[in-house]
């Protein structure tokens, strides 16, 4: 995997952590900021996906497979699925759970690097 490509999605994930944290205190919803920093951290993941795929099916060392890419095609999905339903319920708590969707983002990459580093 590529480390700086890592580094760049966990800073991201952070990112959408501590806004979503900002609009959770401050009672606001879903708009364009918090839109744009999700759309940079779907880009950085998608992106680590194709990194992902094309050196994980390429990989000669043993390391858990089937984990890696069950992580490594899961993880895109959470974010969005978080910001859609802060869309749909427009509470404070709603926030909240693009918070968690934030971390659990950056705990399964840093799963993912570790996985990776595994098999070396």
């Amino acid at each position: 995997m590529v480390s700086w490509l890592t580094v760049v999605v966990l800073v991201a994930a952070a990112a959408l952590g501590v806004l979503a944290l900002v609009y959770a205190l401050t009672r606001r919803g879903v708009d364009d900021r918090l839109l744009l920093v999700l759309g940079a951290l779907e880009i950085a993941l998608l992106a680590q996906v194709f990194v992902g795929l094309g050196q994980g099916i390429g990989r000669t060392t043993e390391f858990e497979k089937a984990v890696f890419f069950a992580y490594l095609l899961t993880v895109p999905f959470i974010a969005p699925v978080a910001v859609f339903l802060s869309l749909k319920e427009k509470t404070r708590s709603s926030m909240l759970v693009v918070l968690g969707s934030a971390v659990v983002v950056g705990v399964l990459v840093a799963r993912l690097l570790q996985i990776w580093g595994a098999g070396v």
